[in-house]
């Protein structure tokens, strides 16, 4: 009689064991898979943050061309006409010379009177 109660009590032990272990292994399975959610989660979340720097770079970058034609625009806006298109100093160059020898032509009679 004993020994059929020792029996019963080591199966009921037994099963007790066996649905701890089946607990345990879902436990187990259930963190795994929290674990590779997280990690998804840390992916995701660093490829919004890559997204979020390469948008920043180039919203960057399309401020500094902006910035740059501005600048250019505002040089342009400086520069003098004159500068822009060279004018035609060839008319000058023409009315300097008439009155150099205006000049020298009368020059030459007070040389010779001296």
């Amino acid at each position: 009689v004993a020994a059929e109660e020792v029996k019963e009590v080591v199966a009921e032990v037994m099963e007790e064991v066996a649905a701890e272990e089946v607990k345990e292994e879902v436990v187990a399975e259930e963190v795994k898979e929290v674990a590779a959610e997280e990690a998804k989660e840390e992916v995701a979340a660093e490829e919004v943050k890559e997204e979020v720097a390469s948008e920043e770079a180039k919203e960057v970058a399309a401020e500094e061309e902006k910035q740059e034609e501005v600048t250019a625009e505002e040089v342009k806006e400086v520069i003098p006409e004159e500068v822009k298109e060279p004018k035609d100093v060839s008319q000058e160059v023409q009315a300097t010379e008439e009155v150099k020898e205006e000049l020298e032509v009368t020059a030459e009679p007070e040389q010779e009177t001296v």
